[in-house]
């Protein structure tokens, strides 16, 4: 299994950025360069405990799906999210979030693992691992570039 941590700190209140973090409209626009979309489940809005939201994206020049379920769920202080169906072996990705010295510090705890053992574990740490950092880095910035504007409007009603 691999795992890595990633905290973002965002000037906007929690619940915005729990919010922004479950929108699946969100997601699809911090993922465009993958041609992400939710096909099946939850396919916009707010994803919420059990459900599940099935991804179409392009990753490595192959099309791929990987459907995930909300599996724990603690307004607004954290949710995890687990691959039901898909290419890994196993992916679970927990978000926290906290207010702290006038931020929101948003917590990603993801632990996976490639299927095929060995040449798995290797592929994880030469390859997989940074390419899954990078993604999630990039849809934090997103998440905090919504929150602390007013594009969050766009995506959260209300």
């Amino acid at each position: 299994m691999a795992e890595f941590i990633l905290e973002t700190n965002i000037n906007a209140p929690k619940d915005r950025c729990f919010d922004l973090s479950r929108s699946i409209d969100l997601h699809t626009i911090s993922t465009d360069h993958t041609a992400e979309r939710a096909i099946a489940g939850r396919t916009a809005g707010l994803i919420a405990l059990g459900e599940t939201v099935t991804w179409s994206a392009v990753h490595f020049g192959v099309r791929q799906q990987l459907e995930s379920r909300i599996t724990a769920y603690h307004y607004p202080d954290s949710f995890r999210d687990e691959m039901v169906r898909g290419a890994f072996a196993y992916i679970k990705h927990d978000h926290l979030f906290r207010f702290e010295h006038g931020y929101t510090v948003m917590t990603d705890i993801f632990r996976f693992a490639s299927p095929m053992g060995l040449v798995g574990r290797i592929v994880d740490r030469v390859i997989m691992t940074g390419y899954l950092r990078a993604l999630l880095e990039r849809r934090n910035k997103v998440i905090k570039d919504y929150a602390e504007t007013d594009k969050w409007k766009q995506v959260l009603k209300g």
